[in-house]
């Protein structure tokens, strides 16, 4: 391998200051956490959801740093995939926590938030990530094997989980029968297990961040790496952080179907804006990474969402439907299935290559952008 033309800065060594009680990494998530466990379930005033609000965006900040933290001890791809199977397990919950209770006015609650999910993390953080790193260095470089077989898992989860089911005849609406549920939830998580096995374990060099002057990235790092303690400290508040995320999204919620209402947008911007609220830990991490010229990484982070977020939300759906009374609609309608396949097809040409322009990242922008406006303007 030829020796590296230039180096890209590394990933910052922890700080033992960040894991003290009055480091704001320990102490915004922990008031966060506090904050949730007082105000949940009650209805705020506007102050106070100002301040769940500001301690929420301070959490999603920490968050960032204790899973660098843990991917700087693990490595990569390990690093990514910690952040991204957190956040989507506590997305999990929280859906099927709202789906128990929800009767049938959270019938399309699975499949709102799973598409806004893949939208998001396929288009706005893979759109930020090559834009931030197209801006700094011209051409964002990754690799076209690992991230290729990436989108293809998430394109084959999407398409049989959420279009497939409005096509099925077995009932009149867009739902899947019990055992095509069932089929769809061990496919799903069949894929997305074998998926992580290649990410970890047999092909792991196809998703190791590779630079601009083409050296890959592996588990060497210029700055040293933290101690266990440190790591496991990090990944203890690492969950902390990303429960008070959530759970703290949750707590706005009326507030936000408020101002929807009152703005005159359909309850799906709900969906929307909390899932944006949700994913911002990944996205902020995709940035960073990218800004270091480490775009596998990003990309990792954001198709390594949107697989998770399909692959165990709906093996999650499918049991928990057992207990739910209502209905359980996971068809997308034309316009969602047109969006779907225009970022299948615009993520393919761009990974294809293995290297991006601006004008790739534009269009994966452009292609979120036609989505959050369909939201609001269906």
């Amino acid at each position: 391998m030829a020796a590296p033309a230039q180096h890209s800065a590394p990933s910052p060594a922890p700080s033992p200051a960040s894991h003290r009680p009055w480091h704001w990494t320990v102490s915004v998530p922990a008031g966060a956490a506090l904050l949730l466990v007082v105000t949940w379930g009650r209805d705020l005033p506007p102050v106070l959801v100002a301040v769940v609000a500001v301690l929420l965006g301070g959490a999603v900040l920490a968050a960032v740093h204790h899973a660098e933290v843990v991917a700087h001890r693990v490595g990569e791809p390990f690093g990514s995939l910690v952040l991204a199977v957190a956040v989507t397990v506590i997305e999990v919950a929280l859906i099927v926590t709202l789906m128990v209770g929800g009767g049938d006015k959270t019938a399309t609650l699975a499949r709102d938030t799973v598409f806004a999910a893949v939208m998001i993390t396929c288009n706005g953080v893979v759109g930020l990530a090559l834009l931030v790193a197209a801006l700094r260095r011209q051409v964002a470089v990754f690799n076209a094997e690992g991230t290729g077989g990436a989108l293809a898992t998430v394109t084959t989860l999407a398409t049989l989980s959420l279009v497939v089911p409005s096509f099925t005849t077995g009932r009149s609406t867009p739902e899947f029968t019990s055992p095509q549920l069932a089929f769809a939830a061990l496919a799903s998580l069949g894929l997305y297990g074998l998926f992580v096995a290649v990410q970890t374990v047999r092909h792991r060099d196809y998703f190791l961040p590779i630079t601009t002057s083409g050296r890959i990235v592996g588990a060497e790092e210029h700055a040293a790496p933290p101690t266990d303690r440190q790591a496991l400290t990090s990944l203890g508040l690492l969950l902390v952080a990303l429960v008070a995320v959530v759970g703290d999204a949750k707590t706005i919620s009326p507030a936000i179907e408020r101002g929807v209402a009152a703005a005159g947008f359909p309850q799906a911007v709900v969906g929307v804006v909390i899932a944006l609220l949700v994913l911002l830990p990944e996205t902020v991490a995709a940035v960073r990474a990218a800004r270091r010229d480490r775009v596998q990484t990003s990309l990792n982070l954001g198709y390594g969402s949107a697989m998770a977020s399909i692959g165990l939300t709906i093996p999650a759906i499918a049991i928990a439907s057992i207990f739910l009374d209502g209905p359980l609609v996971l068809g997308l309608g034309p316009t969602e299935m047109v969006l779907l396949a225009l970022t299948v097809v615009v993520g393919t040409l761009t990974v294809v290559p293995g290297r991006a322009t601006l004008l790739q990242g534009g269009v994966h922008l452009a292609v979120l952008s036609a989505f959050l406006f369909l939201a609001v303007s269906p």
